[in-house]
């Protein structure tokens, strides 16, 4: 696995891939490589027009679908559309925005980040084929979920907690879900997976002065996005990747180098959480889930 590349993807011919955020960053990258290995891919994107500019170079096996997942009423149109799929990638994400609500009330982060692809996976779940990759971040170890203030709504905002909170429940999201999976002898799975530190826009998306130290910085020490998206599409493609794995960069404390398997916080870990955060989102999404 050291050595692992995008040159090592098996051929994907027959297969439907779903990307949300596939219109820049390592959404779109993803994209690139797995339309190069034979997949159909739906670049699923709040930006139409930025969508269709990546999927122009990508062939006619490609197309763009209108996906906010800021807002639970476009993310049930959009589900609405996919008929079938083999894996869902659950990609796109907000980074330490200021505060904001999506169209439905939620603290930004939590909200796109985590309510909305919890939303879409479980509309999705009766259709997809074979696995749920879900984008978390090392940040998830800052990260703490708060219960009784999912939304920040009575405490004082602060956008890198919020960030690390969001990126925590990604990933108690990915645990739980494959428990239940593999509890119901469901053959779907779900895995997870990080960048490391890769240069996206993502960072000039803060609006704050680290957004901008961070953009400036990237040239000098981050990894490539083509380097950043290997763990997802590892995690997405590979055979037999397990699920429940968490995948990332190999060297430099994770964040560069070539996929593996990668540890997680003792809180990512914590059932009880990760149960009653299920059972939340089911609340606040109102959507509930169903196993075949």
């Amino acid at each position: 696995m050291t050595t692992w590349t995008a040159r090592d993807i098996v051929d994907q011919q027959g297969r439907t891939f779903v990307v949300t955020g596939a219109n820049s960053g390592l959404g779109a990258e993803a994209a690139k490589a797995l339309a190069k290995a034979g997949a159909h891919v739906v670049l699923a994107c709040r930006d139409v027009g930025k969508g269709r500019a990546v999927a122009a170079d990508l062939g006619s096996n490609v197309e763009v679908r209108r996906l906010d997942l800021a807002d639970l009423s476009s993310v049930r149109e959009f589900a609405d559309s996919v008929d079938g799929l083999d894996v869902l990638v659950n990609n796109a994400g907000v980074m330490a925005v200021p505060l904001r609500r999506t169209a439905d009330g939620f603290e930004m982060q939590i909200g796109t980040n985590h309510l909305g692809h919890f939303a879409l996976t479980g509309l999705l779940l009766g259709r997809i084929r074979d696995r749920v990759v879900t984008m978390s971040s090392t940040m998830h170890k800052i990260g703490t979920i708060d219960l009784d203030d999912l939304n920040w709504e009575r405490r004082p905002y602060k956008r890198w907690p919020a960030y690390g909170q969001s990126k925590l429940a990604n990933l108690l999201f990915t645990y739980e879900l494959q428990r239940r999976l593999a509890a119901t002898g469901s053959k779907v799975k779900a895995l997870a997976s990080h960048p490391g530190y890769a240069a996206t826009n993502l960072q000039s998306h803060t609006e704050s002065i680290q957004g901008r130290i961070m953009t400036l910085a990237n040239p000098v020490i981050a990894q490539s996005a083509e380097m950043g998206v290997l763990p997802m599409l590892y995690a997405a493609t590979v055979p037999d990747a397990i699920g429940g794995s968490y995948l990332g960069p190999s060297s430099l404390f994770e964040t560069r180098g070539y996929p593996k398997v990668v540890g997680s916080s003792r809180k990512s870990r914590d059932e009880r959480v990760a149960g009653q955060l299920w059972s939340l989102s089911e609340q606040l999404t109102d959507i509930t889930y169903t196993y075949a």
